[in-house]
């Protein structure tokens, strides 16, 4: 085998272990990745990363806890645990971009607000009220 073929070969199974493809799993499709004869499913798998995405749903909120509360659990049985527990359905967690973070900010210093009640004055507030509360927010000079 060439070199270059090795290569190849090694990259592709680098890209194969996607976060996407855990949660794909966990979410809709219910394949049991760690059965499969290839052992980095169980070392690539990524417990916090993956607890914290599921954390952000209701349905999920309680098996995440419990699963942070046993943090110390092998991946495998992490991983099984929230195969099993969750309910299949298509679940999709927006997140936020730059510029509306630059937004927050804005907000939470013309309202006094805290992160959270930002964020949600965000989904509220149109465009021309947060250019308008950046204005008023202007102190001059350069940038």
């Amino acid at each position: 085998m060439k070199p270059t073929c090795i290569i190849l070969n090694f990259i592709q199974k680098i890209q194969m272990y996607e976060l996407k493809e855990y949660l794909n799993a966990i979410n809709f499709t219910k394949k049991d990745l760690m059965k499969s004869e290839d052992k980095l499913w169980k070392k690539k798998y990524p417990a916090f990363i993956v607890n914290k995405v599921l954390s952000g749903f209701r349905d999920c909120i309680n098996l995440v806890n419990l699963l942070n509360i046993y943090h110390f659990l092998e991946k495998d049985l992490q991983f099984q645990f929230l195969l099993n527990s969750i309910r299949p359905k298509k679940r999709y967690s927006p997140f936020l971009r730059a510029n509306k973070l630059k937004d927050i900010e804005c907000v939470k210093e013309y309202y006094g607000y805290s992160n959270d009640k930002a964020k949600s004055a965000l989904d509220i507030l149109s465009k021309d009220e947060i250019n308008l509360i950046k204005e008023k927010l202007y102190k001059g000079g350069t940038k």
